[in-house]
């Protein structure tokens, strides 16, 4: 069993202890130049390779599945050229103590 497999089970055995709500992924298609690291190394298996080409010629990944992400920022730390952006949930100042 390799690291990924336990990732993987991890993060689907247990959504609801996810660290950080996740509310946007975004791709900027001007810097990345389509070397797929975030494909291969997302635990989650978030991105996907796609058709699309940016103006540049290479291949754009695309976020296939943004709900399974954990919020990780393993694609964020990863990406050479930091073409990947994750935006997270705000939370509420509003919850009660008890």
């Amino acid at each position: 069993m390799d690291n990924k497999d336990c990732l993987d089970r991890s993060a689907q055995s247990s959504p609801k202890k996810r660290k950080k709500s996740v509310e946007s992924i975004e791709i900027d298609g001007d810097l990345c130049k389509g070397c797929d690291i975030c494909i291969e190394f997302c635990p989650v298996d978030v991105f996907q390779a796609s058709n699309k080409l940016n103006r540049r010629g290479y291949y754009l990944p695309i976020v296939a599945d943004m709900e399974k992400c954990p919020g990780c920022q393993l694609c964020e730390l990863l990406c050479p050229e930091l073409a990947i952006v994750i935006t997270y949930a705000q939370k509420s100042d509003n919850t009660e103590t008890k």
